[in-house]
């Protein structure tokens, strides 16, 4: 799989898509960069749906890595928590917009997943 890397400007800042190298076992993905912020993108689909299913089953997480943040968290866990509230609205903001993208009798189950 050949490495395709794109940049434009968005707004005043420089926008960078990167898709290919990494994570090569997912159906797509794509590691976007601006300014300090990088954040990679991966999605899967079921090939095929289970039968009787009357819904679009479409699981969207956002994960904001402490250690990646700058975060270490103190105390005796230093394992990722459950998802904070900031996470969860992150969630429904990239969900909310992508659902309409899909045709209406798609039923195969989709996750997408951005850390």
């Amino acid at each position: 799989v050949s490495v395709v890397k794109k940049s434009f400007p968005y707004g005043s800042h420089e926008l960078s898509l990167e898709t290919g190298e990494v994570a090569r076992q997912a159906g797509g993905s794509v590691i976007v960069t601006i300014d300090d912020t990088v954040v990679l993108v991966t999605a899967v689909a079921m090939k095929d749906a289970d039968a009787g299913r009357d819904f679009f089953p479409l699981t969207v997480n956002y994960q904001e890595k402490t250690f990646a943040a700058g975060k270490i968290p103190g105390g005796f866990f230093k394992r990722e928590g459950r998802p904070a509230e900031k996470e969860t609205l992150t969630s429904r903001l990239i969900d909310r917009p992508l659902r309409p993208l899909f045709p209406k009798e798609f039923r195969n189950e989709v996750q997408v997943i951005a850390t």
